[in-house]
């Protein structure tokens, strides 16, 4: 009996909480739909009892049932406090007819003597497939009986495309660059081999975490999509420039029909190689004349500048800070120079730069320090400067100016003591001496140098330096000629400075970093031992060239090894510090072998 009476209060206790809790009502849109296909629409009431639900009209899609409902409790008791929630929805299947955005109207239901309602909501349905006339029906991303592992996956079912925002642009001007997978099948494993190269541009890359969570229509297909890389690019010269494709080994997911009295599907890997087209564009030189003062910014910006104090004195430093806000090349973009005063002593500028990707381009502040320190007493002008750029949308150089500042300087700190009969000199030129005084004990002697003891061997010495000069220029002129050779004997000191990053970025436990720093390192050690350019420098085509070089199969190896490893960690979950480290080691062990085999 106690404990059917303690049962029956903690349900009373728990009913009267939930009797507190706040009552919603909310919508949840379908997710991209494709045009012939049933959808749900679900509406969500929390925390409360509802009645007289009626499901909105949708134009383009036709109701079929609902609502089909479910409710969900939830009960907790957490340090002496209950509370309990529910949540029920109510769910109408609709079918989409036809291709279009469509918008969920407003829904309306009573609960507790109260009316809520919904927010509207919108979603997209997509034209369905195009098939061709007499062809077999290819994969639907909709339909797992259309990917059975007895179809083959041909060029139209997996695709990577490069994809420029612009098709004509100006030099400095930004370009938002994105490569993008379409596939019609789950992926498991998706490895570039080759990436696309950006010859002609620099690159700000977007930190992404790819995943196939789109559709979208394309070419008259539907695909599941994923970017896989971002990134704004600049270009640097004028003419038409090309980003060449990029290779790609993938492994998608197919299904075959099980047997037996269960029936049902299993999933089957096959392995496929594509590859990206390549892009190009077409890029105009900045409009010319160029006016004084343009030093290649290119974008939209805005100048400042401000004097750091209030009052000056000499040997005391003082600064002009110099700041530069806008969207573009703000990254590229050179210090100004300032006209100051000679009699002003000046310091290299501090350069500080604060940039992020917005949207399409680089958004961001420049900001220049300027220290100087007065040396004479007096008033002085700090020129006033200008800052031009060109903008890309009005297609016209800008000029923007700062002010000039007049400053007055007072004597600051007394001057250090000085011998007696020197005279305080105030002139703007430091490099101006005392004039010594009095009797300077000055002697005259006719000596002749060449009588001196140490004379010859003084010109015996100059002259067999002066060949050991010219051997010297000899072979440094052979070697700057000898521009493998030259490439093939720093290639591990270099290497040693790239792993040195890598180790950084792996003991920081910045993994990200890490295999884009080992990677590097071993693309580049590669480049300049076998004397490749970066364009041979593939996956297929490294085993060959180290194989003529006279490195081991087993080496060659290991090399491709670590570089498949590096690309497969930004598709692939996170590893261990171990591992991270044995792939450290491995790549170090791999260089120093290489640094012991003599070329053939």
């Amino acid at each position: 009996m106690t404990r059917r009476i303690l049962m029956t209060m903690l349900m009373m206790v728990m009913v009267a909480v939930a009797a507190v809790a706040e009552t919603s009502f909310t919508v949840i849109p379908p997710r991209t739909v494709i045009a012939g296909n049933k959808f749900n629409v679900t509406f969500r009431l929390k925390d409360g009892e509802g009645s007289g639900l009626k499901a909105p009209e949708i134009k383009g899609c036709t109701l079929l049932y609902g609502p089909s409902t479910s409710r969900m409790q939830n009960y907790q008791w957490v340090n002496g406090h209950a509370s309990s929630s529910t949540t029920v929805d109510y769910s109408f299947t609709y079918r989409a007819d036809n291709p279009g955005t469509y918008t969920i109207g407003e829904a309306r239901i009573t609960s507790g003597g109260k009316t809520y309602t919904t927010r509207t909501a919108s979603f997209t349905v997509l034209p369905p497939d195009q098939t061709q006339q007499g062809a077999q029906p290819s994969a639907r991303v909709d339909d797992i009986g259309t990917q059975s592992a007895d179809r083959g996956v041909n060029a139209n079912d997996v695709l990577v495309r490069i994809i420029l925002n612009k098709t004509r642009a100006y030099e400095q001007e930004a370009i938002l660059c994105t490569i993008k997978l379409y596939t019609k099948h789950s992926i498991s494993s998706f490895i570039p081999t080759t990436q696309p190269s950006f010859d002609g541009f620099l690159i700000d890359e977007i930190q992404l975490n790819p995943t196939l969570n789109e559709v979208e229509h394309y070419n008259g297909q539907n695909y599941m999509t994923a970017i896989l890389k971002q990134c704004v690019i600049f270009p640097q010269k004028s003419g038409r420039l090309t980003i060449n494709s990029g290779k790609y080994d993938v492994t998608v997911v197919q299904y075959e029909r099980m047997g037996g009295f269960w029936g049902g599907n299993r999933s089957v890997e096959r392995q496929i190689k594509t590859t990206s087209n390549s892009a190009s564009i077409t890029i105009d030189a900045l409009p010319q004349p160029q006016p004084d003062g343009f030093t290649g910014a290119v974008g939209q910006f805005s100048i400042d500048s401000r004097l750091s104090g209030q009052v000056f004195k000499t040997n005391e430093a003082a600064s002009l800070v110099y700041t530069i806000k806008g969207t573009g090349n703000i990254k590229y973009v050179k210090e100004p120079v300032i006209d100051f005063p000679s009699e002003f002593e000046q310091y290299q500028p501090q350069t500080d730069i604060d940039s992020h990707i917005s949207g399409s381009t680089v958004t961001g502040t420049m900001t220049v320090d300027y220290t100087f320190v007065p040396q004479s007493v007096g008033t002085f002008t700090i020129g006033a400067d200008k800052f031009v750029y060109f903008n890309p949308d009005s297609r016209q150089y800008v000029t923007l100016s700062t002010p000039s500042y007049n400053i007055k300087v007072t004597q600051g700190a007394a001057p250090s003591a000085v011998a007696g009969g020197k005279q305080s000199v105030s002139s703007k030129n430091s490099d101006i001496l005392h004039i010594k005084l009095g009797d300077l004990d000055l002697q005259r002697t006719h000596t002749y140098v060449y009588n001196s003891w140490w004379y010859w061997p003084c010109y015996l010495l100059l002259l067999a330096l002066l060949v050991l000069i010219v051997w010297l220029y000899s072979k440094q002129a052979r070697l700057n000629a000898d521009v493998q050779g030259r490439r093939l004997a720093r290639a591990g000191k270099i290497a040693r400075r790239r792993l040195k990053s890598a180790h950084k970025a792996m003991l920081a436990h910045d993994s990200d970093r890490f295999y884009a720093e080992l990677l590097g390192a071993i693309w580049g050690y590669l480049g300049d031992k076998l004397g490749l350019p970066a364009s041979q420098l593939t996956r297929d085509n490294i085993a060959g060239q180290l194989e003529s070089y006279g490195a081991p199969k087993e080496l060659a190896d290991t090399f491709i090894s670590i570089i498949d490893d590096c690309e497969m960690a930004r598709y692939s979950p996170a590893r261990s510090d171990e591992q991270i480290e044995q792939l450290y080691n491995e790549a170090s062990r791999a260089m120093n072998s290489m640094e012991g085999i003599r070329k053939k």
